[in-house]
C-alpha cells in the first residue's frame, strides 16, 4: 500500500506543470472563455465571427488594444463590460485575483498557488506575496476611481450621466491597465487638445506602467534617498524616455499635415506631442493619425514600444530597467570596468546575463514574427513591422494594418500578443532555474567585434 501511494505521489509530480506553464494555460483559458462570451448575441450589436471575438478577447486579456472592429459600435454595454473585466484580469494578473478571492474567503494560499503568483507578479521571493496583492488592488482601485471622477468632468456634460460615467469608467480601467481600448471612433482623437483627457489618461497609464512596487515604494518612503534602486531606475528611466520622446515627436511631426501640422495652434500640437510621447510605452491610445506619421517617427515609436514599462506593472515590452542595465553594461565595457555601479549600488553578473538573455529572446521573437508576417503579406514593410512590434509590446497602436490582415496574419498577431504578455514569464522561469555544473573546463578565448 505504501509503495502504491508513493507511486501515486510520483505520478502526480510527474504530470505537474511548472508554474509558468500553468499560468500560460490560465491566460489561454481566460481568452477562450472571454471570446465565447463576446460571441454571444447579448454582447454584440451586430454579429461577429467567433474568430473576431477571440481576437478581441486575446487583445483584452493581454492588455494590448488592437482591434479589427470599432468596439464602441460593435459591442453592447454588456460586451463592453466583458472587455473591461478581461482588461482588468489581464492587467492586474489572473492569479492576483485568485489569491484575493481565497484570502477574502479565509482559505489559506498554498505553495502551488504562491509559485504561480510569483511568476504572475514577476517576483523572485515567495514571502510577502499576499501583502503585494493587497497593495496592487489598493493602488489600482484608487487610481481608477480618481481617473473615473476626472474623466466624468469631461464626458458627463457631453454624453449625460449614464453614458458619461460609463465612458469614464471604461477608459479609466483601460488606461490604468495600459490596454488602449477606446469606445470612440478614432480612439481619443476627438479630445486631442482637451487638458483633462490629456492629463488624466497619461497619468493613469504612466502610474500603471511604473509598476505597483514603485508606486507603493513612493507612497511609503516619500524621499528620494530612501527609495529602492529599482524605483530610482524606473523613475529616472521613465522621465528620460518621456522627455526624449516628447521633444523628438514635436520636432519630427510639427509640420506634418497628417499629424501635428493639421492641428490648430501650438497648444494643440504640444498636447498631441505629449500624448504620443507617452502612449507608445504600451498604453496604445492615440490622439492623432498614427498611420500618417513620418517613417522616422514610426521607427522611434517602435523602439519605445519595445522598451515598454516597468516590471510588476500592467505594461509590456522588455522593460525600462532592462534598457538601463544594457546601457550601463555597454558604458562599463568601454570604460574597462569589471562591475556595474549605479546610485551607490552594484549589479551582479547574474542580473546582466538575465537582461541579455531576455533582450535576445525578445528580439528573436519579434524578428520571427515579422518574418512570418511577410511570408503571407506583401504590404508596406514598415506597417507590418509596426503591427508585430505593437503586438509583442502589448501596446495596441496601429497604422491601419490590423483590419487589412487575413486569418493567418491576425493569428500571428494573436500569437505575438500572447507571447508578449505571457512569454517573458516563461523565459524568466527558465532563467531562474539554477543547476550546478558537474564539469569545469579551462578558459578559452574567442575574438569579438
Amino acid at each position: 500500500m505504501a509503495r502504491k501511494s508513493a507511486r501515486g505521489r510520483l505520478g502526480l509530480q510527474t504530470f505537474r506543470l511548472p508554474p509558468p506553464a500553468t499560468l500560460a494555460l490560465l491566460y489561454l483559458f481566460s481568452i477562450l472563455i472571454g471570446g465565447g462570451v463576446l460571441w454571444l448575441p447579448i454582447s454584440v450589436q451586430q454579429p461577429v465571427s467567433l474568430f473576431t471575438a477571440l481576437f478581441i478577447s486575446t487583445s483584452a486579456v493581454t492588455v494590448t488594444g488592437l482591434s479589427t472592429v470599432d468596439v464602441g459600435t460593435t459591442f453592447t454595454v454588456f460586451g463592453e463590460a466583458v472587455i473591461m473585466i478581461l482588461i482588468q484580469l489581464g492587467g492586474l494578473g489572473l492569479m492576483t485575483f485568485a489569491v484575493l478571492v481565497l484570502s477574502a474567503l479565509g482559505i489559506p494560499v498554498g505553495m502551488p498557488q504562491r509559485l504561480i503568483l510569483r511568476e504572475d507578479l514577476n517576483q523572485t521571493a515567495l514571502n510577502n506575496l499576499t501583502v503585494l496583492v493587497r497593495v496592487i488592488f489598493s493602488v489600482a482601485i484608487l487610481c481608477e476611481v480618481v481617473g473615473l471622477l476626472a474623466l466624468s468632468i469631461v464626458w458627463v456634460p457631453q454624453f449625460g450621466w449614464a453614458q458619461g460615467l460609463w465612458y469614464a469608467a471604461f477608459h479609466s480601467v483601460s488606461a490604468f491597465n495600459n490596454a488602449g481600448f477606446a469606445l470612440f471612433p478614432g480612439n481619443l482623437s476627438a479630445f486631442v487638445d482637451d487638458p483633462i483627457v490629456n492629463i488624466t489618461i497619461p497619468a493613469l497609464f504612466i502610474l500603471g506602467g511604473l509598476g505597483f512596487i514603485v508606486v507603493g515604494d513612493i507612497y511609503q518612503k516619500r524621499r528620494w534617498g530612501a527609495l529602492t534602486l529599482h524605483s530610482k531606475l524606473m523613475l529616472v528611466g521613465t522621465g528620460s524616455l518621456i522627455a526624449f520622446a516628447f521633444v523628438m515627436f514635436a520636432f519630427l511631426e510639427w509640420s506634418n499635415p497628417g499629424t501635428l501640422g493639421g492641428l490648430k495652434g501650438p497648444g494643440a500640437k504640444l498636447w498631441a506631442s505629449w500624448f504620443q510621447a507617452v502612449t507608445p510605452r504600451t498604453a496604445g491610445f492615440n490622439t492623432i493619425d498614427t498611420g500618417a506619421m513620418h517613417d522616422s517617427t514610426t521607427l522611434m515609436t517602435m523602439m519605445l514600444m519595445l522598451v515598454g514599462g516597468g516590471s510588476t506593472s500592467t505594461a509590456g515590452g522588455i522593460k525600462v530597467t532592462t534598457l538601463i542595465v544594457l546601457i550601463l553594461a555597454t558604458v562599463a565595457f568601454f570604460r574597462r570596468q569589471s562591475s556595474l555601479h549605479v546610485f551607490g549600488r552594484s549589479l551582479k553578473l547574474e542580473e546582466i546575463m538575465k537582461v541579455m538573455a531576455l533582450t535576445t529572446v525578445s528580439m528573436i521573437m519579434v524578428a520571427g514574427g515579422i518574418f512570418a508576417m511577410t511570408i503571407n503579406h506583401d504590404g508596406e514593410f514598415i506597417d507590418l513591422m509596426f503591427e508585430v512590434t505593437s503586438a509583442f509590446g502589448t501596446v495596441g497602436l496601429s497604422r491601419g494594418t490590423t483590419g487589412e490582415l487575413d486569418t493567418f496574419g491576425l493569428s500571428m498577431i494573436m500569437v505575438m500578443m500572447f507571447f508578449g504578455r505571457v512569454g517573458p514569464l516563461t523565459i524568466g522561469f527558465f532563467l531562474a532555474t539554477r543547476s550546478a555544473p558537474r564539469v569545469k573546463y579551462p578558459a578559452g578565448q574567442i575574438y569579438l567585434g
